[in-house]
């Protein structure tokens, strides 16, 4: 039984168990934003169907234009002020902020999402389906597009008990998540200073997709490209003194050692994508293709590989280059090799405030009966924008979005069930957040 499956299971026997008992009692307020919730959520899964008919595939500038208009609206229907951000610097369709200033001290929070999704116009994947009562599919509805309504039934509810302005607020949706534009310090700079201006940061992705889990450590995602050059000869002279062992065995050595040497360390992987090699070899990284000539009878002049690092911290990253440009630099008699690496996404890591969030949204999720919320094994969450919040915010969550499965496939189907209880989760924990 998937996860999601069985925790929703427990929740309807909740009443008649123990295993849910409630830490505390909901205030007389909390019960006004649980019901506020369940009051809006028709209207939560219209936006959500509206949303998802919207093609906003990442080179779709004018479909996430469109898609952040829309959010826009429902924004400044509860007093933000919103702007857009081109994207022309980095090559993509921009931003939506959205900004609400609460009383003075008030702690700031920063919501996080993205209005693109993986799915192109030439997708044969474009419309919201409902499949039963309960669950959806569509291009976005899990990734992210539900965790963007989780976001507005949040604000809506506090906003019904006039508890809004006792947060701060910024809102940033990025329009390029699913594939970021370059340069990355451009594409994320709004973010950052977002970051830099608030207390905590949440993040609307879906998580590995288990209602029983939140996410507070993402590794990051670094790119590299690694190049090797050998002597070209007829291939009955390889391994000659003056000839050498190729570009191709000079590559297969230094993978090997990669393997050896950094394999098995907790949360730090490396994975080659793509290899090609021969007389000549190019890799375009960006479109995921290569091409090469060459013969059997000939020795490799060049090879290339592209691929990716992730790490749990900014130390774990920076020692794994470290040792593989050490790897790289001890050359095969006649090669020669030189690796580039591209930052994308810095490593959350776990923090204390990072926990002591995920400790208010757990005692949020019990006291209104929905069980525990732990932390999700870090090996299970990658790369998100939440991540460019690391040592800038006090406390960082992510993964309390709409729960599904399927991201990133034609089979991307939500749990709508999941819709009220995130929001309400989320609700509940700022409403506490806002009186510490």
């Amino acid at each position: 039984m998937r996860p999601i499956i069985r925790w929703l299971a427990l929740v309807a026997l909740a009443p008649l168990t123990p295993v849910f008992a409630s830490a505390q009692e909901l205030t007389e307020p909390e019960h006004r934003i649980a019901a506020a919730v369940d009051a809006a959520v028709a209207d939560g899964l219209a936006l959500l169907e509206r949303s998802v008919n919207i093609n906003s595939g990442t080179m779709n500038f004018d479909g996430v234009r469109e898609v952040g208009s829309l959010f826009r609206t429902e924004f400044e229907r509860l007093g933000f002020a919103t702007r857009w951000i081109d994207g022309s610097e980095w090559t993509r369709a921009g931003h939506l902020v959205a900004e609400r200033a609460g009383e003075a001290g008030a702690p700031s929070v920063l919501f996080i999402g993205h209005l693109d999704t993986v799915f192109e116009t030439d997708s044969p994947f474009q419309r919201f389906h409902r499949l039963s009562d309960s669950t959806a599919a569509g291009p976005g509805v899990v990734d992210m597009k539900g965790g963007i309504v989780v976001m507005l039934l949040a604000l809506q509810a506090l906003a019904e008990i006039d508890a809004v302005d006792r947060l701060s607020f910024t809102v940033v949706l990025t329009g390029d998540e699913e594939r970021a534009g370059r340069p990355i310090s451009l594409a994320r700079r709004d973010l950052r200073e977002a970051a830099e201006r608030a207390d905590v940061a949440i993040g609307f992705e879906d998580g590995d997709g288990d209602p029983t889990t939140a996410v507070i450590a993402r590794r990051g995602a670094t790119t590299w490209r690694l190049h090797t050059e050998g002597r070209p000869a007829h291939s009955s002279q390889i391994f000659r003194e003056d000839i050498g062992s190729g570009a191709i065995y000079e590559m297969a050595r230094i993978l090997t050692a990669f393997h050896d040497s950094l394999g098995g360390e907790e949360f730090l992987t490396f994975n080659p994508g793509a290899v090609v090699g021969g007389t000549t070899a190019d890799v375009d990284a960006e479109e995921g293709r290569g091409t090469a000539t060459g013969k059997m009878n000939v020795i490799a002049q060049t090879c290339e590989v592209i691929g990716d690092l992730r790490a749990l911290s900014i130390e774990q990253r920076d020692r794994a280059k470290t040792e593989m440009d050490r790897i790289v630099a001890e050359h095969l008699p006649h090669t020669s090799a030189k690796i580039i690496f591209d930052d994308a996404y810095p490593p959350l890591a776990p923090t204390e405030g990072n926990r002591r969030l995920l400790a208010m949204f757990d005692a949020s999720s019990r006291d209104l009966g929905f069980g525990p919320v732990e932390a999700v094994d870090p090996a299970r969450a990658g790369a998100a924008d939440v991540s460019f919040t690391a040592g800038l915010v006090d406390m960082a969550i992510d993964g309390v979005g709409l729960m599904g499965d399927g991201g990133h496939t034609v089979d991307e189907i939500a749990d709508l069930r999941t819709l009220p209880i995130q929001a309400k989760r989320v609700a509940i924990a700022l409403w506490r957040l806002s009186g510490e």
